[in-house]
């Protein structure tokens, strides 16, 4: 695994993909890490895209990131920027799933220099952040013992099961038991954690949304039909912001298409992405 230094900590990432295809960089969502991705990264290699798959700050991390880390959504969006910056990336596609999409609508609207693209799956947006599901966290996030009691809570496979069960129709134990490791044991970590759950605000998707005229290079929603979080209805809203976009509905899966329909995925990404490819129209 290698590693990329930013002014709030150490970037843990993976890749797959020749490295003189174009980058694909994923953003995973709240509580997940990179490995999120390995199903689709793999297909999408082969497809000759060079995938780059960090694990962000958002609770799977290997490395607590520093105490001045500024762990607002805003803050990760920068880190997002930072580490395409000093990896050298540019004409990036960018993808995004979960809390991840929510988060790749800020960089795509504050720190858009180093994108070429824009793919968002299911995702947060607009007033329907954050989720409901998360209300028990953002309550205890505000009170620090109340925070380790709800941490420690996902030691418990059945309280994973209700958390992140109805993200996949596929099974999520051993991931989620991955996911959830380090901030259970590491109280840095579940710090960083903390830090961004208590600064969730709807205002954050409000005002990416406001913004996502703005955003004029190419953009993908490929929305999972059978979502239990995201509606549909907010997967047009954003195909309609958004100028140069094309939606698509992923039949037969749920939040993560990438596990539940990664051939499917990889398909339209790999179409798009080569589609989109600006070193090629030049």
């Amino acid at each position: 695994m290698d590693t990329v230094d930013l002014s709030g900590g150490t970037i843990h990432y993976e890749t797959a993909g020749p490295s003189t295809g174009r980058p694909v960089v994923f953003v995973h969502g709240y509580a997940m890490g990179g490995s999120l991705w390995r199903p689709l990264s793999t297909r999408l290699a082969r497809h000759g895209l060079r995938c780059i798959i960090p694990t962000w700050p958002l609770g799977a991390h290997q490395e607590a990131m520093r105490d001045s880390a500024d762990m607002t959504m805003r803050g990760v969006a920068a880190m997002v920027a930072e580490f395409l910056g000093k990896a050298g990336l540019t004409d990036v596609v960018l993808v995004g799933n979960d809390t991840g999409g929510a988060v790749c609508q800020v960089v795509a609207t504050e720190f858009p220099d180093r994108l070429g693209a824009l793919v968002l799956t299911s995702c947060d947006a607009f007033e329907h952040f954050p989720p409901p599901i998360l209300a028990p966290f953002i309550a205890a996030a505000k009170v620090p013992v109340l925070w380790r009691i709800a941490v420690q809570g996902m030691r418990s496979r059945a309280v994973r099961r209700r958390a992140y069960g109805a993200l996949a129709h596929t099974n999520l134990d051993a991931l989620t038991a991955e996911w959830t490791h380090r901030a259970v044991r590491d109280r840095a970590i579940a710090e960083n954690l903390r830090r961004f759950t208590g600064s969730l605000s709807r205002q954050t998707t409000l005002d990416a949304a406001a913004r996502l005229p703005e955003f004029t290079k190419p953009a993908l929603i490929a929305w999972s039909a059978d979502d239990a979080f995201f509606p549909q209805s907010d997967a047009q809203r954003l195909a309609d912001a958004l100028p140069h976009s094309r939606l698509e509905y992923i039949a037969g899966a749920r939040t993560f298409s990438m596990l539940d329909q990664p051939d499917a995925l990889a398909t339209l990404i790999a179409e798009f992405a080569t589609a989109t490819n600006t070193a090629d129209r030049c």
